[in-house]
């Protein structure tokens, strides 16, 4: 729950259902965030262009225009975390809403536990990118420090191969987000192998054991079957 002693973090909430905007603002506020609703895209957009806002939760099934779009106007002019909401569970649909800039996504319909649990990931993660002075992640006992390439766990250099440290460094300037896997392959790989997730597999798998993760169970490294990987952005 946000601290008293700093302004509650702000969210919009673009959705047409009213019981799923009405589920939201309950929701939200009583963990102490300030909420805003909007029942169209353009109304949203509007809103957000007037007032801003820390987080935005958007619907991709709108009225008036498609959440992509919504998002795609968004992204010309700010790069506000965005959490979609959609029915479509397919893995080309959240992969195609993470590639066009969106953070993250729930599926509909969803838990309130799960919810809170994604907000409170995107907005620790967008303070965590907000301090790019200092690029240097430290949770006590993992440290990377990426303008020194050097990686330290509890206390101990790690060394890494050139590709596990990119790996590493991609999903951390990434922090909170799911980073796709056409998007890792692309800029781990090229372009020419989209196709290779079996690449994607083995880097993984090498750079959680050297860092001493667990992908049942994982501290640093996420999967989302299908999706991609997230760098978990605080515990």
């Amino acid at each position: 729950m946000p601290s008293p002693s700093v302004p509650a973090p702000r969210i919009l909430v673009v959705d047409d259902e009213p019981q799923i905007r009405r589920f939201l603002d309950i929701s939200l506020r009583a963990q102490g965030y300030a909420v805003a609703l909007a029942a169209s895209g353009h109304a949203g957009l509007a809103e957000f262009a007037v007032h801003g806002a820390d987080l935005v939760v958007l619907d991709i099934g709108l009225p008036d225009i498609e959440g992509h779009e919504v998002l795609a106007q968004l992204r010309q002019w700010s790069q506000v975390p965005v959490l979609m909401l959609t029915v479509r569970a397919g893995e080309q649909e959240k992969v195609a809403a993470l590639d066009a800039g969106a953070n993250d996504y729930v599926t509909k319909p969803f838990g309130v536990q799960e919810l809170m649990a994604r907000v409170r990931g995107l907005l620790r993660a967008r303070a965590v990118v907000a301090d790019a002075a200092a690029p240097v992640f430290d949770d006590g006992r993992l440290r990377v420090d990426l303008a020194r390439r050097e990686v330290a766990l509890d206390g101990q250099a790690v060394v890494l191969t050139r590709k596990e440290f990119a790996l590493l460094a991609l999903l951390l300037n990434h922090a909170g987000r799911v980073v796709t896997q056409p998007q890792l392959l692309r800029e781990l790989w090229g372009p020419d192998h989209q196709g290779d997730t079996h690449y994607l597999r083995i880097l993984v798998g090498k750079l959680r054991h050297k860092l001493g993760d667990d992908a049942t169970s994982p501290r640093y490294i996420a999967t989302e079957p299908g999706v991609g990987l997230r760098f978990i952005a605080a515990h």
